[in-house]
């Protein structure tokens, strides 16, 4: 009888989180490394959040707290999702866990039967695929292209979903694209999926704030409100309040999903960390005015990494309206081969040999679910980044 479960043989690591111990690995044996893999702003969390977390432990606010959130924290999210979404939650729809990972395993694991199928817009978060499968469910890869700006179209959701479809997951602005759809493309999605009253919608909003030029930002049950009740809305405070570590995400929707998820989380980690859930509370309630600037200092630095990576032989890169990264096309650097003689056949010899002969660590595309592509996250300093881009023009100079 073997001892490991079958289950992780339907699963494997996250190719994100390989890159970025690969590259801390190299940098402490002493390589001049750039990590660009990392989906992880480098601000530090604002003052007047951490302020409140130690407001919290002074308090002696460090002991269990309710499953799924404290209440305080759930009021504060129905008073976002109000103001900025333009929806209607009270508390007992609201479920607070650790990270936004959590709040999507949670509901995956409540929700999917063996059988069961999960539509996911490829390019996707490395995650979405192998949880439903660690679920127990089927997921069904939807190919948004180049050609398309990296959005699936209706027509593409409609042909995907079958009487089998639980949910889409949906995710704009997009990790790893940085995609977004307008709300004129959203409306087109979600005309499909009131045609299919079976089909649930998990909408990952975790990149809401970090929105770029004229770009609006729109959530499906906001576009739709015909969808309201089958629809869960995910965010966090990881990327738009630089909280990564603070390990907080949260989600509305049903009350009776909502509960299922607790119960899940009530025989997993229970309660998120107390004091994070303080500083949460300050994050969504207290100035949000620094938002502005992180977002024009992300946009400058989307703008530099774009122009420089089009001036590189053989990349194509878009521009994306949000998030942090951009997912350029290798494909002209497809079939060249280094001046060490390694081939390029795909996006992860392209990625492999770049760390190897330049220092920079990017993620190849196939781990996303596109090829032949790579991520670069470009949440670090102009300095690094223009480093890192002339590495990779140089490289791509090098390649006969």
């Amino acid at each position: 009888m073997a001892f490991l479960s079958d289950t992780l043989a339907r699963v494997k690591p996250s190719a994100t989180i390989a890159v970025t111990n690969k590259a801390r690995e190299l940098a402490a044996a002493g390589k001049d490394v750039i990590g660009l893999g990392a989906g992880e702003p480098d601000f530090d969390t604002p003052e007047h959040i951490r302020d409140a977390a130690k407001r919290a432990i002074d308090a002696g606010k460090t002991r269990y707290t309710a499953v799924d959130g404290i209440p305080e924290l759930k009021a504060a999210i129905c008073a976002k999702f109000l103001r900025e979404n333009g929806l209607t939650y009270t508390p007992n729809q609201v479920t607070v866990g650790t990270g936004g990972k959590q709040i999507l395993f949670n509901a995956l694991i409540a929700t999917l039967n063996k059988g069961d199928e999960v539509i996911i817009p490829a390019p996707y978060w490395v995650s979405y695929p192998d949880m439903v499968q660690l679920a127990g469910g089927t997921p069904v890869e939807v190919v948004a292209t180049l050609e398309n700006n990296f959005r699936i179209t209706p027509e593409q959701l409609e042909a995907a979903i079958t009487p089998k479809t639980k949910w889409l997951i949906f995710n704009s602005p997009s990790n790893p694209t940085g995609a977004g759809y307008s709300r004129a493309e959203l409306k087109g999605l979600t005309d499909v999926l009131m045609r299919h009253p079976h089909v649930w919608v998990m909408s990952d909003d975790m990149y809401e704030h970090l929105v770029f030029d004229d770009f609006e930002f729109t959530t499906p049950a906001q576009v739709e409100p015909g969808l309201y009740d089958r629809t869960l809305t995910c965010n966090g405070v990881s990327k738009a309040y630089a909280m990564t570590g603070w390990r907080i995400g949260y989600a509305a929707g049903p009350v009776a999903l909502i509960r299922a998820m607790g119960t899940i989380q009530s025989q997993s980690t229970s309660n998120t960390c107390s004091v994070s859930q303080w500083a949460a509370l300050e994050a969504l309630s207290g100035p949000q005015d620094f938002l502005a600037d992180w977002r024009r200092v992300f946009q400058g630095r989307r703008d530099l990494v774009v122009s420089m990576l089009n001036k590189a032989t053989g990349i194509t890169c878009p521009k994306p309206e949000g998030a942090f990264y951009v997912y350029p096309d290798i494909s002209g650097c497809i079939g060249k081969a280094t001046p060490a003689g390694v081939v390029i056949t795909n996006d992860e010899v392209f990625a492999t040999a770049l760390l190897e002969e330049t220092g920079v660590a990017v993620v190849f595309g196939s781990a996303f679910g596109l090829s032949p592509n790579f991520r670069v996250s470009y949440a670090t300093s102009d300095e690094v980044l223009r480093d890192a881009c002339d590495r990779i023009q140089r490289f791509c100079a090098s390649l006969v």
